[in-house]
């Protein structure tokens, strides 16, 4: 979400690092293993087990107990996943089913307005339409969901599904504002990340009066994620989200919550509803996005999505607002450390 300063649309959500105070630089050291942080346990489980069985299962959340809950169609997988530490749940639909239907409207559903991804726990993908979806529009997107059968469903949104929506500590370029997700480095080398719909507006960020950085790299839409690199060396280097030290990066589990910050809405939790979501902005379609139930409003794009000192993601988009609720998206932030080959710290 990207702020114009006089037409009011908005990016960013900041990872809070203070940039306009003085901390000193970090001390180097190796990058924490992902999922170090004890409570970040059943989402490590959870992200394990996916990479693991792929498609022979089909998606896994964790329950309301804290427990790994595994999707399976036959019983040889459902001892390999009981063995694995976690609970087998036997469902109608495969993964592969699963699977296939999410690749159809990737090939066939183009509308903006529109996002899909594979909902485990209720074993089916569900397709979202926001407010501007009606009509011809809609009567076109139901009658491809309908093609998939049982396999898919689509649900209602409020308000637009837009990269619009703000917070957290700001920063400019181009007559925009966004906010920084997390501050990461290579090295001696410290860099940021928010998202690419920012980075791809300008070149040199500032935090309002002092230059911060040049872009480094910036990939919007298809994904949404860019890279600063500091070029102010006065500038603090702190590895933490407001208070909270971020010490590593992990991919969350699905019904497991996360915590946002945001310097239009503050602090806010919610619950993950998906993984790997396509979204359909008026910009172009991003893939592989972590859907959520947490709040957001314009401003926080760019921003951090945690869960205790684990890294989640940067906020891409979403609909609704802090009042009446809504959905966000994230981009998962480990795909951005492995393409700029960056850790946090």
């Amino acid at each position: 979400m990207l702020n114009r300063k006089l037409r009011r649309p908005i990016v960013g959500l900041a990872a809070c690092v203070l940039v306009g105070s003085a901390f000193a630089a970090s001390p180097a050291s190796a990058a924490p293993a992902p999922g170090a942080d004890p409570s970040f346990a059943p989402s490590a489980l959870a992200s394990r087990i996916d990479s693991q069985f792929g498609t022979s299962a089909a998606g896994s959340y964790v329950d309301s107990a804290g427990k790994v809950v595994v999707n399976v169609t036959d019983a040889a997988t459902a001892r390999a996943v009981t063995a694995a530490g976690a609970t087998a749940r036997f469902v109608a639909r495969s993964g592969a089913t699963l699977a296939a239907a999410d690749s159809n409207l990737k090939a066939n559903l183009k509308t903006v307005g529109t996002a899909f991804a594979v909902d485990p726990m209720s074993n089916q993908v569900v397709v979202t339409v926001d407010s501007t979806v009606t009509g011809a529009k809609l009567d076109a997107v139901k009658a491809t969901v309908a093609k998939l059968g049982d396999a898919a469903r689509i649900e209602s949104t409020p308000g637009t599904l837009s990269t619009e929506i703000s917070g957290g500590d700001a920063i400019y370029a181009g007559g925009s504002r966004c906010s920084l997700g997390f501050n990461v480095r290579s090295g001696s080398t410290y860099y940021f990340l928010t998202a690419g719909h920012c980075t791809n507006i300008a070149t040199t960020w500032t935090n309002g009066s002092a230059t911060l950085g040049t872009r480094a790299g910036t990939s919007f839409p298809g994904n949404d994620y860019g890279i600063v690199r500091y070029t102010n060396t006065t500038i603090a280097k702190s590895g933490t989200v407001g208070s909270v030290d971020i010490t590593g990066a992990g991919t969350p589990a699905v019904n497991s919550t996360v915590t946002r910050r945001g310097s239009t809405t503050g602090i806010h939790s919610g619950r993950v509803t998906a993984l790997n979501a396509t979204v359909n902005y008026a910009q172009g379609s991003v893939s592989g996005l972590i859907r959520t139930t947490v709040c957001a409003e314009p401003g926080d794009s760019g921003g951090s999505l945690y869960a205790g000192s684990t890294a989640l993601g940067m906020t891409s988009g979403g609909s609704g607002n802090c009042s009446s609720g809504g959905t966000t998206y994230f981009q998962p932030v480990t795909e951005a450390l492995s393409v700029y080959g960056v850790s946090v710290f």
